[in-house]
């Protein structure tokens, strides 16, 4: 009675009142009502949550006392840089050794052959297989003390990886070598190194070497062939002092004269890694066990709050292991007992490896992600169709900007599914690294690929990488704030007016990824390390308020113009590069000449759609023939040019198109896909030429 009164005094009907009162809506009504009550506790059951940051994303990194400009990760609890993440993983042997136990004797290696599923080798047979390639190795006479390099000349494979790890195994140090370095490289790197046996995947390298090194009196005594091979090439393997024998060969004869184990200590050498650079021979940087345990270790620190890697995880593998950047991936994931897929080895057939492998970690480089991002806009080729796409992204970029990530939002199932499907519709983390990549396309595919997504930076040198972005910090145009592994500080450069008392300056790295110095070069290994430990990069960065990095100009390849000004090509190279028809753009100008030119490749998939608008069509060979397209193409550049703040001097005065890629194969890209300027000025001397004779006229 009390209750009835209460409900009397503040005129709220009673229960059957409210029934009544229900009973009296049309039924239309009711229905909404319903409906909107189960899409309201629907939305409030699923509605996503941000990921928690590891810190406050307003302050990343800190200053190092007693450092002067320099900066540490504020994920590190004091100023000491993170030497390993398991104590019982401090070498890369260890690193495995703990996988194999972590795994369960879980599958480790996969490869695959055409329209086939993938085959897995187990921790244990990778562990065997590594003892008895490395003791084969001890019995031809290499040892840690002596004859300690071992050549590994192949393209990523199971093989590879069970080679490097026999290496691991009894103290010896794996040098990759890799075609696109070419021959005359390949030589001084054999030579350099004194490298007695080299670990091939297919014959053709193997005659590559014979050529190379054919003759008595050189290093190279063994040539070892994971593929099939003839007797020809065993007979002129003969005739050069070199025995050639097959894997499953020098396998049996490991297993025969098998040896213990002879582990390394974290100081040890662990690689020769031989950059390539854009002129004069390759320098092997030299890295110890600890500087890739360390980066590996920074990396694991960073994530693990969100990303918690564990042995379910699968790693697709086609960026090259003779690089730095695969090697601390592939490292994360065998520490963590997880498994490596292997591509076949064709980059065309990419994609239906990852549909095969379905990966849940996927390491990239901007030129895929510029392919990815160019096929998405050219399926929406209606105007409908792009609006959708741009209504969609919009709505997925505004979660990203409350830290929400993704793939199961009412537009991941209507527009990006497809997009997530094709990379095997598991992924779960990207990174980004080698070059840099557009701010647009990397905040776009976050947001279509709906999965955690960094962008890393370093070099050979710092074992592959000094920064790396945040989890929670989707923000693009940046690399983050420095791995926990090392400090990063920016010093002066005063000739191009970068001070580090702005913020400004050349990105220096000191900690224990950075590298030994290169193999027998006393000389550059001065220039690259100071007499405090700092690696001098090369790149000039500026520190944001947030305690993040940001790439803002090259030192190097610096020149004058005819009235002394300094120009920087590749800072102008960047800012042409988010021109959506520009694919490719190699500036040029020297102190001859008062102004700068451009050679720019359109974009093949996105110049006719972007011609389209602009009211020009035909083949995309017709439209770089086009002088009204090279005019609105350089109309757009500039615009961008100056949007970027670029000066007057700093703007191109014309261009000429060019329909070929620059590429690796043509000698125009370093294998880490960075300009070789000198070769680009040489092999387009003639339409420099005209361009300069056309705007003096």
């Amino acid at each position: 009675m009390q209750a009835q009164e209460v409900l009397r005094q503040l005129r709220i009907p009673e229960l059957d009142d409210v029934r009544q009162y229900m009973r009296g809506f049309p039924t239309n009504a009711l229905v909404g009502v319903g409906a909107f009550a189960a899409i309201t506790t629907y939305w409030l059951a699923t509605r996503p949550k941000a990921l928690k940051p590891p810190c406050d994303l307003r302050v990343q990194s800190l200053e190092v006392a007693g450092e002067a400009n320099a900066r540490r990760s504020v994920l590190n609890d004091s100023d000491e840089n993170i030497t390993h993440y398991y104590s019982d993983a401090c070498t890369m042997y260890e690193v495995f050794q703990r996988g194999l136990r972590v795994s369960n004797n879980g599958p480790c290696l996969g490869s695959r052959k055409p329209d086939q599923p993938y085959v897995w080798q187990t921790y244990r047979e990778v562990a065997d297989r590594a003892e008895n390639i490395g003791s084969a190795l001890l019995h031809k006479g290499h040892s840690k003390t002596g004859d300690k390099y071992i050549g590994i000349f192949a393209q990523n494979r199971p093989e590879w990886t069970i080679s490097e790890i026999a290496c691991y195994t009894y103290s010896l140090v794996a040098v990759p070598l890799y075609d696109t370095l070419g021959t005359e490289a390949i030589d001084y790197i054999i030579d350099k190194a004194t490298i007695a046996t080299v670990i091939c995947d297919v014959p053709e390298k193997a005659r590559m070497i014979l050529e190379v090194v054919g003759g008595k009196g050189r290093s190279v005594k063994t040539i070892v062939l994971m593929e099939d091979f003839d007797g020809d090439l065993v007979a002129r393997g003969q005739e050069s002092g070199i025995e050639i024998l097959s894997l499953k060969e020098f396998e049996a004869l490991g297993k025969a004269n098998h040896q213990k184990p002879q582990p390394p200590k974290k100081e040890d050498l662990a690689l020769i890694c031989f950059t390539s650079g854009t002129t004069g021979n390759p320098k092997g940087a030299m890295l110890t066990h600890e500087n890739v345990v360390s980066n590996t270790a920074a990396f694991i620190k960073i994530t693990q709050g969100i990303l918690k890697a564990n042995n379910k995880d699968v790693l697709i593998s086609f960026l090259p292991l003779a690089h730095m950047f695969e090697r601390v991936v592939e490292s994360v994931v065998l520490v963590h007992g997880a498994r490596i897929g292997y591509f076949q080895g064709d980059i065309r057939l990419l994609m239906d490896d990852l549909k095969a492998l379905q990966p849940t970690i996927f390491p990239v480089v901007p030129r895929l992600l510029n392919r990815m991002f160019d096929k998405v806009f050219s399926q929406a080729n209606t105007p409908l169709k792009r609006w959708l796409l741009d209504f969609a992204f919009k709505r997925k970029e505004a979660e990203l900007k409350n830290g929400v990530v993704r793939q199961d939002s009412m537009w991941d199932k209507l527009i990006f599914r497809k997009v997530q499907a094709s990379l095997g519709g598991r992924v779960r983390l990207m990174i980004t690294g080698a070059a840099p990549v557009s701010p647009t396309i990397l905040t776009f595919l976050r947001a279509a690929l709906g999965c955690q997504f960094y962008e890393g930076y370093g070099q050979t040198e710092c074992t592959a990488g000094c920064n790396m972005t945040m989890p929670g910090d989707w923000t693009a145009g940046h690399v983050g704030p420095p791995l926990p592994c090392n400090y990063v500080k920016l010093v002066d450069v005063a000739e191009m007016n970068y001070l580090a008392a702005n913020g400004e300056g050349e990105v220096c790295v000191k900690g224990p990824n950075v590298f030994q110095g290169y193999l027998k070069d006393p000389d550059k290994t001065a220039e690259a390390i100071d007499k405090d430990g700092w690696l001098h990069t090369g790149d000039i960065g500026k520190w944001l308020p947030n305690g993040c990095l940001k790439i803002v100009d090259r030192k190097k390849h610096i020149f004058k113009l005819a009235q002394g000004e300094y120009i920087a090509p590749e800072k102008i190279e960047t800012a042409y590069s988010r021109s959506d028809p520009v694919a490719q753009i190699f500036v040029h100008g020297d102190s001859l000449q008062a102004c700068l030119v451009g050679i720019v490749v359109p974009d093949p998939d996105f110049l006719p759609i972007w011609a389209k608008k602009k009211g020009f069509e035909g083949s995309y060979s017709d439209l770089c023939k086009n002088k009204d397209v090279k005019k609105a193409i350089l109309e757009d550049i500039l615009s961008l040019g100056k949007e970027f703040g670029l000066k007057t001097f700093e703007q191109v005065r014309d261009i000429a198109l060019h329909t070929e890629m620059f590429s690796v194969q043509n000698g125009l890209l370093t294998p880490t896909l960075k300009a070789k300027r000198t070769e680009l000025r040489n092999r387009f001397r003639e339409q420099i030429d005209e361009l300069y004779a056309r705007i003096k006229m």
